[in-house]
């Protein structure tokens, strides 16, 4: 996820997150992207964005519902 450190919008998708890491096994790392020009430009004011497996699934607010379906989706490893 790509948020900023003082979001709103980052704390409640977050907490979306952290509240299915419940139901399921799955990797969470939250990027900062205060100060990173290169994010800023890429993600500014869209923040938060969650991406699942590589894939944009959400940007400025997540459904808890639409989550699940995403990480039950099907997605290509490359183990």
């Amino acid at each position: 996820m790509y948020s900023r450190r003082r979001c709103g919008l980052c704390d409640e998708a977050r907490a979306v997150i952290l509240v299915a890491r419940g139901n399921r096994d799955f990797d969470f790392e939250e990027i900062f992207i205060d100060g990173d020009l290169e994010l800023e430009r890429e993600y500014g004011l869209r923040v938060p964005v969650v991406l699942v497996n590589g894939t944009e699934e959400f940007e400025t607010q997540i459904e808890a519902d639409l989550l699940a379906q995403a990480l039950d989706r099907p997605h290509d490893r490359e183990d």
